[in-house]
């Protein structure tokens, strides 16, 4: 089922996938994990993929694929901007190759959407982009959180989709090293819930800055914290929303 999302860079979300592991820092403090944990009882769709743990609720690592909701989309008559997993990672080492290429067939069969794809496994999308199709209306992107993981967005320039962004959240540090050659937006944001790990407003205004130089849309999402409504997610007085050009396509 779609759901209607909070994500201010997104309309709705569609999960084939549920469940995750962690793989870098940036994965700490998982919305998704503590969202999943809360419909992990017995019966539920999240059912043994969640754990709680002295520091809160924490990923498995087992994966569930939902092959009822594959054809979701293909009902959605009115385009809209879908973020896809966003309670998984589609290239999560235990999901087949041949499920990932049921997931783009579906995106390639409806048009009138955009999709959003996410991941922190850089190195498998790179692995096995060129055994998929790679539709105009598929986004792909990838998180980097610190300057450990640039190498995510080296990967991500191999990958022939239409659109490849960046998810600069949760920012961790300064990246001053950001190349953003063959990027077409960026996304930047601070962590948020508890224990969120503070962001500085010169991380965020040194990315801005490299997107304006290198005519990259910039969006930023927010600045986070425990109260993250009331930080906000102004910068300098004003918010970023720019997105490339999406897809306007109903269908008939």
């Amino acid at each position: 089922m779609s759901t209607i999302s909070s994500i201010e860079w997104t309309e709705s979300t569609w999960n084939p996938v549920r469940g995750c592991a962690r793989v870098s820092p940036g994965c700490e403090r998982c919305y998704a994990e503590r969202m999943a944990h809360r419909f992990s009882g017995p019966g539920h769709a999240y059912e043994g993929l969640t754990v709680l743990r002295k520091k809160g609720p924490a990923w498995t690592g087992k994966v569930r694929l939902v092959h009822e909701a594959l054809s979701e989309p293909l009902s959605w008559r009115r385009g809209r901007v879908v973020f896809v997993n966003s309670m998984s990672d589609l290239f999560h080492e235990d999901v087949p190759l041949e499920f990932i290429d049921k997931v783009f067939t579906t995106m390639r069969n409806a048009p009138q959407h955009t999709f959003q794809i996410l991941t922190k496994r850089a190195e498998r999308l790179a692995a096995v982009a060129s055994n998929l199709p790679w539709p105009s209306n598929v986004w792909m992107g990838v998180s980097v959180e610190s300057s450990r993981y640039l190498s995510r967005i080296d990967h991500l320039r191999t990958v022939p989709a239409h659109v490849r962004f960046l998810s600069l959240e949760p920012l961790l540090e300064s990246l001053p090293d950001l190349d953003l050659s063959g990027m077409n937006w960026v996304i930047v944001g601070g962590e948020s819930g508890p224990g969120a790990r503070p962001i500085e407003k010169s991380w965020v205004q040194q990315i801005h800055a490299n997107c304006v130089a290198s005519s990259v849309p910039f969006f930023f999402k927010q600045w986070g914290g425990v109260r993250k409504k009331a930080a906000g997610r102004a910068l300098d007085g004003r918010t970023y929303d720019e997105m490339p050009p999406v897809r306007s396509v109903t269908a008939a």
